[in-house]
């Protein structure tokens, strides 16, 4: 059975010394060619985790503790890492998870409701621009606060803090994230049932390691930040 632990537990190959520093697309790519099989089994590890649903957020911080260090290079056991990253997340993830998660529902439905609205009345544009904005921007928020989560222990205004700076500084890579995850979704849709088992194999940690990857550069530049720079706390 050595052969059936191995497969949870071995490390990942890693990059070799002398190889050339790649960037942007280029590095996505090579990742992704060289992690691909710890996504198939980390997105198993995710679904099992989320069955009882009230597991869904704290899942999702696992995932993205794992996915920080495939875009790191660091070396990762997945089955402990993940396990020890669900337990340590458990209740940090699952209260800010409910608080976006209801944050961003208000942001959709009243983004339908003006978008509904707008087609007769154009009175109704300016807060249509308004609300998609904010829930664009709450939800860029969401993809840095949950990184910064994982990758530091912040305090909660903190946290949300330096989330909000990182959304400021760099949004685009993040929106870029999640029009990559909307993509994969839609062609999950298009292409059903030959795509059947793309959510089963791929496509959660597959997202989220796009989220890791657009959002890591932000999330480091405001932790690296001089303390004279970063928000403090109210004492």
């Amino acid at each position: 059975m050595q052969w059936l632990r191995d497969i949870w537990t071995k490390e990942g190959p890693g990059i070799p010394k002398d190889a050339p520093a790649k960037t942007g697309l280029a590095l996505f790519a090579d990742i992704l060619a060289r992690e691909w099989w710890e996504m198939v089994k980390l997105n198993i590890l995710f679904i099992l985790a989320s069955l009882f649903v009230v597991t869904l957020p704290a899942a999702l911080a696992a995932m993205a503790r794992v996915s920080v260090a495939f875009v790191e290079d660091r070396n990762t056991y997945l089955l402990r890492d993940f396990l020890e990253a669900f337990r340590q997340y458990f209740w940090r993830a699952t209260a800010w998870g409910l608080g976006l998660a209801g944050a961003l529902a208000i942001g959709v439905h009243a983004t339908a409701t003006y978008a509904a609205g707008a087609r007769g009345n154009l009175m109704l544009a300016a807060p249509l621009a308004i609300t998609l904005v904010a829930t664009a921007f709450l939800a860029v928020t969401a993809c840095h606060l949950t990184m910064l989560m994982v990758m530091r222990d912040l305090p909660a205004l903190r946290l949300l803090r330096l989330a909000a700076l990182a959304s400021v500084a760099r949004p685009l890579p993040a929106l870029a994230a999640l029009a990559f995850n909307a993509a994969l979704w839609l062609a999950h849709i298009l292409f059903y049932p030959v795509s059947v088992f793309m959510p089963a194999t791929f496509n959660f940690s597959l997202g989220m390691f796009a989220v890791a990857f657009g959002v890591h550069r932000a999330v480091v530049l405001v932790l690296d930040l001089p303390e004279a720079m970063q928000p403090h706390r109210q004492k």
